[in-house]
């Protein structure tokens, strides 16, 4: 431990910025290749095997589900033998799945490959990745998970890139470079991971322990997993956040074929689908600044005015220039997604972040499993994705009430 200890001493930046980078490392590899860039496959797919968009989006649905049903599970496993092994083990999970995706030649196997996608992103995205921030920051806990997270948006330009690969060697090879891709590129990143600061004698944000292992400061404490269950602050932001979850994931699985069915070229609709994750960038590291700075609350209220403005743009995107304030809008609200964590950090703690953390994202996988769902089954009834973008931007009122109702935090008299 000792030895440890002075070998991280020795550096002159606190490790705990290093864990920030590999962490953005692989939230942009895993987020580019298995969320943004599942919308660059839809049509080829489509086109190759005849089945409708429901049935293709019911895949990404059960990357949600499968998401969703695992997050729980992940967050009491990473809370029991830390993110470095869950992130490492995760790489190979969705590597295999993406080359079993490759050769899939029909929907059941198409679902299966898709399963082990979720599986292998619930173990290294965002349970895990949030997990290890939140371990080693506390009073900069929103600037950290708001870099961290531009991973994720950075990720957006490999929509481009996959779309180019698609366009010379097919839908099917190009799974199979991805799919090497995260083994020889996002797995190893795992090893520079450390699961928290007090095994190598700092404390949060880079302060110096006198201790070798020193005890949580107050502020570092938080609520047990079952009280949390019982607070109403937990299910107002579950529930706030599984509903722009949908909205979002809707938008991000069907932009490129909503905007063919438009008629607009698939060059033109992939640069607005690698946009959107990219200008996202924006909204993670100002949402990360406002959060440290302000109410976490109330920044969060900014977040979902965001999104209910910028889908109803995005609901009459042929508009000449109604794309400029969607590109402003709707990027900056999937950017607040930092704020996620931070406010669960601020109200719950880090004593069960993990669990608290992963329960929570499984509930908000409710609406990345029916936002897709919706939008095809919306599109295969009624030829028009217009109804469904009306209905989100309807709904995307509900966060802002949820969140404006919340009880204040209350942290430092938590039992623990």
């Amino acid at each position: 431990m000792g030895r440890n200890c002075d070998q991280l001493n020795v550096r002159k930046v606190f490790y705990g910025w290093w864990i920030i980078f590999a962490c953005f490392l692989i939230a942009f590899y895993v987020g580019g290749t298995t969320i943004y860039g599942f919308t660059a496959f839809f049509e080829p797919i489509a086109e190759e095997t005849g089945w409708s968009y429901t049935q293709i989006s019911i895949a990404a649905s059960l990357r949600g589900l499968e998401a969703g049903v695992l997050a729980p599970v992940v967050g009491f496993l990473v809370d029991r033998f830390g993110p470095r092994r869950l992130i490492f083990c995760g790489g190979l999970i969705a590597g295999f799945g993406l080359l079993l995706l490759s050769q899939m030649n029909s929907l059941t196997m198409f679902y299966g490959g898709f399963a082990l996608i979720a599986l292998g992103m619930s173990a290294c995205t965002s349970t895990v990745l949030m997990t290890v921030v939140a371990n080693w920051f506390r009073r900069n806990v929103g600037k950290a998970l708001g870099i961290m997270s531009c991973g994720f948006g950075v990720g957006g330009i490999l929509v481009l890139f996959i779309v180019r690969l698609i366009d010379l060697y097919q839908w099917r090879t190009t799974l199979v470079i991805l799919g090497l891709g995260m083994w020889l590129f996002a797995t190893p990143l795992a090893f520079l991971i450390r699961d928290k600061p007090e095994q190598y004698g700092y404390l949060p944000d880079g302060e110096i322990s006198t201790e070798q292992v020193p005890p949580l400061k107050s502020q570092d404490r938080g609520v047990g997993f079952k009280e949390a269950l019982k607070s109403r602050n937990f299910w107002h932001i579950s529930i706030a956040e599984a509903i722009r979850m949908m909205i979002a994931m809707a938008v991000i699985t069907h932009v490129m074929p909503y905007l063919s069915s438009l008629d607009i070229s698939r060059s033109r609709a992939a640069f607005m689908a690698s946009s959107i994750p990219l200008l996202s960038i924006i909204g993670r590291l100002g949402f990360g600044w406002l959060g440290d700075v302000f109410d976490k609350k109330h920044a969060m209220v900014g977040v979902y005015f965001l999104a209910g403005a910028g889908i109803l743009a995005f609901s009459h995107i042929q508009v000449p220039g109604i794309i400029f304030p969607f590109l402003i809008l709707f990027p900056l609200s999937w950017g607040g997604t930092p704020l996620r964590g931070a406010i669960v950090r601020e109200y719950f703690g880090v004593t069960s972040f993990g669990k608290i953390f992963g329960l929570m994202m499984g509930i908000v996988a409710v609406g990345g499993i029916l936002g897709p769902s919706l939008a095809g089954w919306t599109y295969d009834t009624l030829g028009s994705y217009h109804p469904i973008w009306l209905i989100f931007a309807g709904i995307s009122i509900i966060p802002v009430i949820l969140m404006l109702t919340m009880k204040p935090c209350n942290l430092e008299h938590a039992n623990v």
